[in-house]
């Protein structure tokens, strides 16, 4: 009879979707859809978080289309100390290269942002966390240089870890490296707006990213030397509630202004508008304003 007859259970086919469509938001851990966080220059559309970018999507971001002329793409880290920690230091380099797309963690080169001239150099925290070798220690030094030959603004976005440690004394360098030709572009009277992306640390902050005329940070960027569990285990303190994030130095007068990264393009152009325009206006008069 028909009634005894067994029925077969629906099997409901599950919907495919395709991996990448969706982020979850490190900060508030909401799910986001891809393509909208792209839009919103991967800021997170519910809690503000500042998404980590790399070094061509900034650039991308604050200079004009088509712009950039990337300079010294060639140069390589050599192995000074022939370092080999859980890999050898040139396969290292190699894997970094591989996953990050570019050579090194710095790019620089001439640009345009809002039809102004600058020159411009951005590190990659992707590659090795963004530290501070011999060729990222060359790069900011022929930014700088660069500028000063062109009588332009530098403009330099940090992202970094620090120093790294495998070229030892010779990374430590870098640090001396860059601050004296950040002294020399000041000498010249031209220009300098550091900009802070998170994370900021180490012999980075301790040399050019905190010698910037204006410096700029985006919101609840973490910036300083050494981290805030380094320096809790050392004073055997609380610290207090914000710590090293990019507001709590804004309060203590460590940047000049915090900026949402869609903001970034045009407020750097608004700063070099107002000071070149002031400087231009100062010179003019021998100095008597």
């Amino acid at each position: 009879m028909a009634w005894f007859k067994r029925k077969e259970p629906k099997i409901e086919k599950k919907v495919k979707i395709p991996e990448g469509l969706w982020v979850k938001c490190e900060n508030c851990k909401e799910i986001i859809y891809r393509k909208e966080l792209e839009n919103n220059f991967k800021v997170c559309p519910k809690c503000n978080y500042h998404f980590r970018i790399s070094a061509r999507e900034r650039i991308s971001l604050l200079t004009d289309n088509g712009s950039f002329k990337e300079l010294d793409s060639e140069l390589r880290s050599p192995d000074p100390l022939g370092f080999k920690d859980t890999l050898p230091y040139k396969e290292r380099l190699q894997e970094n290269e591989k996953k990050s797309g570019i050579k090194e963690a710095a790019i620089y080169g001439d640009a345009k942002i809002n039809g102004k001239d600058i020159v411009i150099a951005v590190l990659d925290f992707s590659f090795m966390g963004g530290s501070m070798g011999t060729v990222v220690g060359e790069k900011v030094t022929r930014a700088a240089e660069r500028a000063i030959e062109r009588k332009l603004p530098l403009v330099v976005v940090s992202s970094s870890g620090g120093a790294r440690m495998q070229e030892g004394m010779f990374s430590l360098m870098q640090m001396a490296k860059t601050s004296q030709a950040i002294g020399r572009l000041k000498e010249s009277r031209l220009l300098y707006i550091s900009v802070l992306a998170d994370p900021t640390f180490g012999g980075v902050t301790a040399s050019f990213a905190m010698l910037g005329d204006i410096i700029i940070a985006e919101p609840r960027s973490l910036i300083g030397f050494a981290g805030p569990r380094v320096i809790q285990e050392t004073i055997k303190q609380q610290l207090p509630e914000g710590f090293q994030r990019a507001e709590f130095l804004l309060e203590h007068g460590m940047v000049d202004i915090v900026v949402d990264r869609k903001e970034l393009k045009n407020t750097v152009a608004k700063i070099i508008d107002i000071l070149i325009s002031s400087h231009q206006d100062y010179s003019e008069t021998d100095g008597k304003k």
